[in-house]
């Protein structure tokens, strides 16, 4: 549903975020326990501890937009604390894509949610 440029940087935070968290929230977490700069014009993915939510936190140089995702069914593939060394992992515009879209990074397989 979106194109993403190539040269976008994005960051995935391993840890379960509150939901009711809008855009100072999230902006909170980016700089303060990411420790990352959230107005330099990188994405940042944040999901509840369900995982079948997900927001997005992304500056695009006049403001912020917070896109939020729920899920019916089924849960997002999300990467724990042991395959993160710090709070984030750092990804690419298409894992972005395939994640949002039910595929699951770890074998490159539809979740079931997704298979109907």
């Amino acid at each position: 549903m979106f194109n993403f440029s190539s040269s976008l940087r994005i960051y995935l935070c391993v840890d379960p975020t509150d939901m009711r968290k809008a855009f100072n929230g999230l902006y909170a977490i980016a700089k303060h326990q990411l420790e990352l700069n959230p107005m330099d014009g990188s994405l940042f993915l944040f999901a509840n501890r369900r995982r079948d939510r997900v927001k997005l936190l992304y500056w695009d140089g006049t403001g912020f937009w917070v896109l939020a995702k729920r899920l019916e069914k089924g849960t997002f593939w999300w990467p724990g604390r042991t395959e993160a060394n710090q709070g984030s992992i750092e990804m690419k515009p298409e894992a972005l894509g395939m994640l949002l879209n039910g595929i699951d990074l770890k074998d490159g397989s539809f979740r079931a949610w997704f298979c109907r």
